[in-house]
């Protein structure tokens, strides 16, 4: 099986939502067991990358306090991932880059290196894990030679993450635990996650 070197991977946090679903508060800076969310995903990647940086469009001087560099949306009125993808790849010095949200802080922590394995045999632009029938596009590790792809397709008005990756070669990596995928995207959904994998 081969293997992507970690060196070769830039990881990227996206903390640029809105936050609409939790009242419009900045998502990565809510409270997990002690920590800001976004904290908890840097952590949790971190070691499964060579470098990481941040996407977010507000309080940024709390995101640099992470000690990573923090870069705000490349296209305007909060676009969705795809513009922090944008933003990330922009600033990506390495051969790859993959992208985790702010709001899953228990995301597998050999995530890096099974789509890393998955994109290499299979000879694709991107890889994405799937649990069950459900592919989670945010978590997305990338050949940074797709930006240019990227760049048409935010210019031409696209927004959506799958109408993108459906004119990439794409793989979809099996990971059996859903619950490790699971997103807050309400500060009950967060309570809930507090209590269950306590």
């Amino acid at each position: 099986m081969s293997v992507l070197p970690r060196e070769q991977v830039t990881g990227l946090i996206l903390a640029g939502g809105r936050g609409s679903r939790m009242g419009g508060v900045d998502k990565g800076l809510q409270n997990f067991r002690g920590l800001p969310l976004a904290m908890h995903a840097m952590l949790r990647l971190a070691p499964q990358v060579g470098e990481v940086m941040i996407n977010a469009n507000r309080n940024l001087g709390a995101y640099e306090s992470f000690g990573a560099p923090v870069w705000p949306d490349a296209l305007p009125d909060f676009a969705g991932p795809l513009a922090g993808f944008l933003a990330g790849l922009e600033r990506c010095e390495t051969p790859y880059m993959v992208t985790v949200p702010c709001d899953t802080p228990l995301f597998p922590s050999d995530l890096v290196a099974r789509l890393g394995a998955g994109l290499l045999a299979a000879g694709a632009d991107i890889a994405m894990p799937r649990t069950g029938d459900q592919v989670q596009p945010v978590f997305c590790l990338m050949r940074t030679s797709v930006m240019e792809s990227l760049v048409r397709f935010t210019q031409e008005g696209g927004r959506k993450i799958d109408r993108w990756t459906a004119q990439l070669a794409c793989a979809e990596v099996p990971f059996e635990d859903e619950s490790a995928f699971f997103n807050a995207n309400t500060l009950e959904e967060l309570q809930q996650l507090e209590r269950q994998r306590a």
